[in-house]
């Protein structure tokens, strides 16, 4: 999200403290919205993941809301955000090559859909090496693969449970795959459904 998009967002959010009723969900999406694009460690994240809404007031709770909204807007404008990274770009931009081309071998007659579930799962195994890494997230005594990295990344409030749930599909179907387990990766849909998949939870963190 450019700055200018992530700007008219905000001032979205910051539009809807000012509605009665809505203070517990909207609080859920501020913290969703913070969490996602100034980061889950961040000092305006942690700011309202702090707050309770359910001990005060409505009223104080969408106004801590607005003035933690409003100081990342600030921020923003004061172009001290900074989105991704040159090199993580990069990174990503290599990701998204993969599955490009595991785009075209679908879209290509007489090729198995085990070989395009192969480097799906290959390129997103790379996504979240490369993420960890970049968060100084380490491995502990995980053997290095989907499983480990999707565990590392939940635990660090960095993806959701339904995104683990989601990484453990993906990442079984590109094992039965890799292992030549045929039956199971026959129905071209299914791995088509796994690429679409795997592009939204790209987009989802990186867009």
């Amino acid at each position: 999200m450019d700055t200018h998009k992530l700007i008219e967002h905000i001032d979205r959010l910051i539009v809807k403290t000012a509605t009665k009723g809505l203070v517990l969900g909207l609080h859920a999406e501020a913290c969703e919205f913070l969490r996602s694009y100034a980061g889950p460690k961040s000092a305006f994240c942690e700011s309202l993941k702090e707050l309770n809404p359910r001990q005060y007031s409505e009223d104080y709770v969408a106004k801590h809301i607005q003035s933690v909204l409003q100081s990342f807007k600030e921020y923003v404008e004061g172009g001290l955000y900074s989105g991704i990274s040159p090199e993580r770009r990069a990174q990503i931009d290599v990701v998204s090559d993969f599955l490009q081309q595991a785009q075209q071998l679908l879209d290509s007659k007489g090729i198995h859909p085990a070989s395009p579930a192969v480097i799906i799962g290959a390129a997103l195994e790379e996504f979240l090496r490369t993420w960890t890494e970049n968060q100084a997230l380490g491995l502990g005594n995980r053997k290095p693969g989907l499983d480990a990295y999707a565990a590392i990344l939940k635990d660090a409030d960095l993806i959701t449970k339904q995104d683990h749930k989601d990484i453990t599909s993906w990442a079984g179907l590109r094992n039965h795959a890799a292992h030549g387990e045929w039956d199971e990766v026959n129905d071209k849909s299914r791995v088509a459904l796994m690429l679409e998949g795997v592009n939204l939870f790209m987009r989802k963190y990186f867009s």
